[in-house]
């Protein structure tokens, strides 16, 4: 499943060299390094940065339930009756709130909203985290290897290139 990825990095710095000659090369690394440092930089933070997401997430969920248990609120009970509440109301024309769904509201919105952002976190998460551990650092790496390719074939590259054998 890597070849390809592989041979691309490793093949493009010589057929670039050999067929247009160490000008190309050096104009393709220049490419390379560039986009690649950017991608890999990019990668790794959006990672982190979807990672840290989730942690805040769950930090704000279990402050809610600390304040609920301060409250003596039910946080389940309160979830149901909004629920319930706000589909009743939906379903009702006019637009009117009543005492029961100003109470429930208060804690059941939270915790549906609550939830919702944590499932969306999970999903960011899960993209987040191959981003950070793996792909922005492996692009680091195939930066390197293409520069290292070009520095080893680069004397061949000079010497052998298509356009460089010229009849004397």
């Amino acid at each position: 499943m890597m070849v390809a990825p592989g041979a691309l990095v490793l093949g493009s710095p010589l057929v670039a060299g050999f067929v247009f000659g160490p000008a190309a090369t050096a104009g393709l690394l220049a490419g390379t390094i560039v986009s690649g440092v950017q991608v890999a930089i990019s990668a790794s933070n959006t990672g982190g940065a979807w990672d840290n997401a989730k942690k805040e997430v769950e930090a704000w969920k279990a402050q809610f339930r600390r304040d609920a248990d301060e409250a003596d609120v039910n946080i389940k009970e309160y979830e149901t009756k909004y629920l319930e509440l706000a589909e009743e109301k939906e379903n009702q024309e006019a637009d009117t709130q009543t005492e029961e769904y100003k109470k429930y509201s208060k804690w059941g919105a939270r915790s549906v909203a609550l939830k919702e952002m944590h499932v969306a976190a999970v999903v960011g998460d899960t993209v987040g985290d191959p981003l950070k551990d793996t792909s922005g650092p492996a692009i680091n790496i195939l930066v390197k290897l293409s520069a290292i390719t070009s520095l080893v074939f680069g004397t061949y590259i000079k010497k052998y290139h298509v356009w460089g054998n010229k009849a004397q």
